[in-house]
């Protein structure tokens, strides 16, 4: 009988946390590591980097045929052991200034995308397949001026926890990893002339490894950095009106 083939899919993976996530799985018993990006040249350094393991899959996912393509990969003896979805998008302005492009680019990439890469992939899971999808601490409350960002995250966090009761009988984990600042390409350094301070920030690397590890136990959230779990713990116990003028007050200078 022909084995299946142990694979894991990673998107965004040319990103600091996508890059750390295919580090940390490249140590994983798999057969092959998928890694989605627009990027090829990125891609490229991932293959040199994590070697025979790693399938660059050059794609941009916010449009419906290379969707398509990926789920067309996901045919015959495999078994999806890891499911990664952290590509996104950080839409951070005034909701008045978006255009069209944007807002449908937002939720197709950090809403639509996940939603239906689960959708291919579930078929190809068994008991111990782990999905991670990478919301964010901005999901915890509303946040004014990354409205759409933060509104996003709240969708695929909540989507996240309901989808792991749904599949907990099939033995299939789904974890909504939930950072706060990390320390990538993505943040802004300067805004208005003004250097930017981010409290509590952290790395990719410390962001993936956690977790990874906190889908290995069955956790259906994923918090990481004392900073965060504290501001988990604030935005329940604080009204949210509170808490948006708190977030106003702390961004005052930068606009």
């Amino acid at each position: 009988m022909e084995r299946k083939r142990k694979i894991a899919i990673i998107t965004g993976a040319t990103g600091g946390i996508g890059q750390e996530f295919t580090k940390v799985l490249a140590k994983e018993a798999l057969d092959e590591i998928w890694v989605i990006g627009r990027n090829k040249e990125k891609l490229a350094w991932l293959k040199q980097e994590y070697g025979r393991k790693i399938i660059p899959l050059c794609a941009d996912l916010t449009e419906k045929q290379d969707l398509l393509q990926i789920k067309s990969l996901l045919t015959g003896k495999i078994l999806v052991a890891y499911l990664v979805n952290n590509a996104g998008i950080a839409c951070m302005a005034h909701s008045k200034d978006y255009n069209t492009d944007e807002i449908d680019k937002t939720i197709m990439l950090n809403c639509n995308v996940p939603v239906t890469l689960i959708n291919y992939c579930i078929p190809y899971m068994e008991r111990g397949s782990r999905i991670i999808n990478v919301s964010s601490a901005a999901s915890f409350q509303p946040v004014p001026l990354i409205n759409l960002y933060a509104s996003t995250k709240a969708f695929l966090h909540n989507y996240s926890r309901a989808l792991h009761m749904e599949l907990k009988p099939a033995g299939i984990t789904v974890t909504a990893a939930c950072p706060g600042w990390v320390d990538t390409d993505m943040l802004p350094k300067e805004l208005n002339g003004i250097k930017v301070k981010f409290p509590g920030i952290t790395t990719p690397q410390k962001i993936a490894r956690k977790a990874v590890k906190d889908a290995k136990k069955g956790k259906d959230v994923s918090i990481c950095t004392l900073y965060v779990k504290c501001q988990h713990l604030n935005v329940k116990l604080l009204p949210h009106k509170l808490v948006m003028k708190i977030w106003m007050h702390g961004i005052r200078k930068y606009i």
